[in-house]
Parts: C-alpha cells; sequence; structure tokens
C-alpha cells in the first residue's frame, strides 16, 4: 500500500470509520452546540451557481475554503479572480471533468494538467500548498485529494499526496476505494461527498478530534 491508511481502516471492522463520519458530519460541537464547520464543505453552494462555475474560481469557492480553516488574503483573492482569472480557468478546463482519482489509469506527474494548476497557485500571495490543494478539490472533488500536514502525517504523504493517493485506491482491484464508497452509503453521506473526502475525513479526525468532542 503506497500511503498509510487511518488507524480506522486498519481492519475489517467498519464501525470504527462509520463512527469518526457521524461525529464529523452529524454531531455538534459542545463548545457551539453547531456541526464543524467542515461538514458544510461538501455541498456548499450559497449562490447556487456551482455546477455552472466548475471551470472558474468565485468568492464562493473562497468562502468554502474558510470552512477547512485555511483563507486567501485580499491580495491572493484578487489575483484569483480578477487578475489571473482566465489562466486558472484554462488550466481547470484542460484538467476536465470531474471524475474518480480511483479510475486514473496513467500517473499524476508535473505534465498533469491538475498538477500544473496546483504549482500555478502556489505563485498567488497566501496560496501554499495545503490552500492549492482545498482550491482545486473545491472544483474536483472527486478527483483532487485534499492535502494538510495533519492528513499528511496521518497518511504518510508529506513528501507526495496526489500520486501515492491515486495508486493506494487503485491497489488490489480498487479495494481501497470501493470500501471508502461502501462507507459513504453506509454512513448516509450524499454523494456529494467524495471517496477521496472521506479518507481526508477519517484521517484528519485521527489526530485533531480522537475522541468525542
Amino acid at each position: 500500500m503506497p500511503i498509510r491508511l487511518p488507524k480506522v481502516l486498519a481492519g475489517p471492522d467498519d464501525a470504527p470509520a462509520l463512527d469518526v463520519l457521524e461525529r464529523y458530519f452529524r454531531v455538534p460541537l459542545r463548545k457551539t452546540g453547531r456541526l464543524r464547520s467542515g461538514a458544510l464543505w461538501d455541498e456548499w453552494d450559497s449562490t447556487g451557481t456551482r455546477q455552472r462555475d466548475v471551470d472558474v474560481f468565485t468568492a464562493d469557492d473562497l468562502v468554502a475554503v474558510t470552512f477547512l480553516s485555511v483563507e486567501v488574503s485580499p491580495d491572493g483573492a484578487d489575483i484569483v479572480l480578477r487578475e489571473r482569472r482566465d489562466e486558472f480557468a484554462e488550466l481547470l478546463a484542460a484538467i476536465g471533468p470531474d471524475r474518480d482519482l480511483a479510475d486514473e489509469a496513467d500517473e499524476m506527474t508535473p505534465r498533469s494538467p491538475a498538477w500544473q494548476l496546483e504549482t500555478a497557485l502556489w505563485t498567488v500571495p497566501s496560496i501554499g500548498r495545503t490552500v492549492a490543494s482545498k482550491l482545486i478539490a473545491r472544483k474536483r472533488s472527486r478527483l483532487y485529494p485534499i492535502y494538510d500536514r495533519v492528513v499528511g502525517e496521518v497518511l504518510d504523504t508529506k513528501q507526495a499526496h496526489l500520486e501515492p493517493i491515486r495508486q493506494a485506491l487503485r491497489h488490489n482491484d480498487g479495494e481501497l476505494q470501493a470500501r471508502l464508497v461502501g462507507l459513504r452509503e453506509r454512513a448516509g453521506l450524499p454523494d456529494a461527498v467524495p471517496a477521496l473526502r472521506v479518507l481526508d475525513v477519517l484521517a484528519w479526525m485521527q489526530l485533531k478530534a480522537p475522541v468525542s468532542d
């Protein structure tokens, strides 16, 4: 396995993983009485134009990433939404429509459009590896995995994230992909929560919320 699985996926019993998904998506935090902000991420569409705007970054995307505890600076927002809008739109279009990373037979390399978009975003003030991954995942949630320090530590993907996850999802005839989809279905989560997001949540919660809040 090219990544290290979260502990709740280490054995055949799905109950621990289902418990984590329940706590993340449905159990209010005791401090606020509200769901985690991350639980809003997957279906956030305050303008009702998300499907129409799949190939262009919008202000709604910049709001959405704040639910995952990052933000784009005012200068960065101006560059993404106005100055370099067309450049990033071309790169998004080059990626093509959203689809499951597990179905990508070809290796993800620096020549891949998604990789090129990420490195282009790194040149924007306040956008580094973590913010770039969340912006791209916002537009291609099934194809592009979210990265942050916590997830990288749990999955052992700090050096490389995208390609090892692609390999892991395809390993053993797509066993991990099928299990993640099955967990989503058994947890009663919407289709807007892709397999990649299930993996992300299970990894993030391992270090950030190992017990109920």
